[in-house]
């Protein structure tokens, strides 16, 4: 296999874990030596949890902890194992006296409101003297940077970084979040490899294993995390939020196009432009994260007629203008999550997705009216979207 491609290296690694084979030692040490960091995790890890079967986290576990200990010698792959299978299981909170509580980030956006941001308000409710503790980057507490319960504990990860990058935050994070009765609050995040780094002693360490928890149902992640909220700190009311604090303009619609960087979630052809032509004006649209995204958006914005206005600043502040719209409409991305935790009517645009089972768990649910276009059952995924566009926005006129 001396020549064969990362991705190639990847592919057969993701073969032997989704088939329950042991995979060869060899092909592990020569994925790690070859500089393919990247196609691991987007192959393998990624994929590992995009299918939420939860056989898959425990050979998750156990792959991911054959790489942590190559890399970090003082921690063995088996003990990492076992530490995991203890701390996966849900448990009650018994803590009588805490006086801060560390909410550590998904790092990625959606996940923060979606899922992040129930355990932060599961937090406040539960401990409401404690110090409450964003653990994670800058631009994803800038969602939540006006609540006057949260400060802020900032861990930088770098998405798209080497294996020893990602984990050289390990005794940073281990350090900052080892305060005297305190307690640390995991919401399956990347700081910890999914749970893997230990940060904690057991005892003060809540883990809530979003790949499996919910086992085979059908109920997304948002209504899981509150599940396992109230199973573990007795709150029964615990909901997606956000607090940017920041100033925003009321547009009749907010659209994002944005992908995070997954092209299969893209609809083809001139879907963008025809459905922004006959979308409720005025209409505020994100240009993304620059590059061929931007392009595309100004692409779509100069050919779809007046009325349309570009965001080209913060996720936080296009956050604010989307809690302040009548509608938003998006494909499957952070903006969905936000515009349900806000009460926002929306529609998502569902296509590229893993499995039925990563759909159903990433779908956003929250009070307002939400629809969701599957483009893999739709034989017309435009007409379906302006169809739910319109009606979601006469709703939302009528309140």
């Amino acid at each position: 296999m001396e020549n064969t491609s990362p991705d190639s290296l990847a592919r057969a690694l993701l073969d032997c874990c989704l088939a329950a084979r042991p995979w060869p030692e060899q092909l592990l040490d020569q994925l790690l030596e070859s500089g393919a960091d990247e196609a691991l995790f987007r192959i393998v890890v990624e994929r590992l949890g995009d299918l939420f079967e939860p056989r898959l986290c425990g050979v998750y576990a156990e792959l991911f902890s054959e790489v942590i200990a190559r890399r970090i010698p003082s921690l063995h792959a088996d003990h990492l194992v076992a530490r995991y299978r203890r701390v996966r299981a849900p448990r009650a909170c018994e803590h009588a006296t805490v006086e801060d509580v560390f909410v550590l980030s998904r790092v990625t956006l959606g996940a923060d409101v979606a899922i992040t941001s129930v355990m932060l308000d599961a937090a406040k409710q539960r401990f409401p003297h404690a110090r409450i503790w964003f653990v994670g980057p800058h631009k994803a507490w800038e969602l939540f940077a006006a609540d006057p319960r949260l400060s802020h504990l900032p861990i930088a990860y770098g998405r798209r970084g080497t294996v020893e990058d990602r984990l050289s935050i390990w005794p940073a994070l281990r350090e900052a979040v080892s305060k005297p009765a305190s307690v640390v609050i995991d919401p399956d995040s990347r700081l910890t490899q999914l749970g893997l780094l230990p940060i904690r002693q057991e005892a003060d360490y809540y883990f809530f294993e979003s790949r499996s928890f919910g086992g085979d149902g059908s109920e997304p992640l948002s209504v899981l995390a509150g599940r396992w909220a109230e199973a573990t700190f007795g709150v029964v009311n615990a909901q997606p939020y956000i607090r940017t604090g920041l100033d925003a303009t009321v547009f009749a619609t907010t659209v994002s196009f944005g992908v995070g960087e997954n092209p299969t979630k893209r609809l083809d052809g001139d879907f963008e432009t025809a459905l922004l032509r006959q979308l409720p004006r005025p209409i505020l649209i994100d240009k993304g994260a620059g590059g061929e995204e931007a392009e595309r958006v100004l692409r779509a914005v100069s050919d779809a007629g007046a009325g349309i206005v570009t965001w080209d600043g913060s996720f936080a502040g296009f956050a604010e203008h989307i809690a302040r719209s009548r509608l938003y409409v998006g494909y499957d991305s952070a903006g969905g999550h936000v515009a349900a935790a806000c009460g926002v009517s929306l529609v998502s645009i569902f296509a590229g997705f893993a499995s039925e089972r990563m759909l159903q768990r990433w779908r956003p649910t929250g009070p307002g009216r939400i629809a969701v276009i599957r483009a893999d059952q739709s034989a017309n995924p435009l007409a379906d979207a302006l169809k739910a566009s319109s009606e979601s926005y006469r709703q939302a006129e009528s309140r």
